[in-house]
């Protein structure tokens, strides 16, 4: 871990004491979203309400500049060079490094489609069993822990061996038993859950971030 990545995390310990129990499992949701992105991988993202904002959140943290401004890679530069050799240069000043993300809340004919002909409960599932490889890592947002559709994508992504992280509250909730990492945030109100979520997901985004695409 660079120092600037530990950085990042002890301004957000300094910034929000309430979260200095949840330190140990921020580095190892840390350490697994790490492991996914330096072996090609991909992060699904998923939950409900609230919840589902912070998936898009997440999303959008990920797949651009975040704190950093992200160079795309040499070897991309010369395929937009060799391709477009009179547009490369927009192309290059105008695409960003990405830390591929999918939010599976954003999906919304697949969504509606499914809870009709289907059911709701398993309408995250059905996208981790399309979606997911190998190395990918799934995160699941839930303040309560005990949300159906969330807790049975947890659940398959078990089952197909990707890994799992988690988000809730102090509920200790059905989800907590199947996740790899499990970060509970020291509230039991929706809302304060949501609002402590906030500063662990950026933390996570820029600790990533800084790995690598920092200096």
């Amino acid at each position: 871990m660079k120092q600037s990545v530990r950085n990042i995390l002890e301004h957000t310990m300094v910034n929000y004491p309430l979260l200095e129990k949840c330190r140990d499992n921020i580095i190892e949701a840390f350490l697994l979203l790490h492991r996914c992105y330096a072996e090609g991988g991909k992060v699904l993202i998923c939950g409900n309400g609230g919840s589902a904002a912070d998936c898009e959140h997440i999303v959008s943290e990920l797949m651009k500049g975040f704190l950093l401004k992200r160079k795309i890679g040499s070897v991309e530069i010369e395929r937009l060079k060799t391709a477009f050799p009179e547009e490369w240069i927009y192309f290059c000043d105008n695409l960003q490094g990405s830390l591929p993300a999918i939010s599976l809340v954003s999906q919304t004919a697949l969504c509606t489609a499914f809870i009709n002909d289907v059911t709701a409960d398993m309408v995250y599932a059905q996208q981790v069993y399309g979606y997911a490889r190998i190395g990918d890592v799934l995160i699941g947002i839930s303040t309560s822990g005990n949300s159906e559709n969330v807790v049975n994508a947890v659940k398959v992504a078990k089952a197909l061996n990707i890994a799992t992280i988690g988000l809730t509250g102090e509920t200790n909730g059905i989800i907590n038993k199947y996740c790899d990492c499990i970060i509970e945030v020291p509230a039991t109100q929706t809302f304060r859950i949501q609002e402590l979520h906030i500063p662990i997901y950026h933390t996570l985004c820029a600790m990533i971030e800084a790995q690598f695409f920092g200096e």
